[in-house]
């Protein structure tokens, strides 16, 4: 098989103490520069207050409605919004509707659990 070649299917879905669902799409070591997950978030539930240090996120929001705190500051988010998260920074998401709020989040470099931080 090539190195470039990651096989599938993507690991099964697995929840966190962060209080959501992650889906591993990608985050391997062979591909460092990046890591990309689907989150997803339950009606009523707001994922803990953490940062991620040396690590830009990026959430796009695929469905659901939500309030995301990035930095102190919140703001509303739907389908199709997409919201930066400098390293290090504070942020958490709260379901704010009735349906799951899924949403991938794209990481770079990729995801690692030593650089999560629980703020709460």
């Amino acid at each position: 098989m090539p190195d470039w070649l990651l096989p599938g299917p993507p690991p099964p879905p697995f929840a966190t103490a962060e209080r959501c669902l992650i889906t591993e799409i990608l985050n391997d070591p062979a591909c460092p520069a990046l890591s990309l997950a689907l989150a997803e978030v339950a009606p009523g539930v707001t994922t803990r207050l953490h940062a991620v240090t040396g690590t830009l996120e990026v959430y796009v929001v695929l469905r659901g409605r939500g309030r995301v705190e990035v930095g102190g500051v919140a703001a509303e988010v739907g389908p199709g919004d997409r919201v930066v998260i400098p390293p290090g920074v504070p942020q958490r998401i709260a379901n704010r509707g009735a349906e799951t709020l899924a949403f991938h989040c794209l990481c770079t470099p990729r995801f690692q659990q030593a650089n999560y931080l629980d703020l709460e």
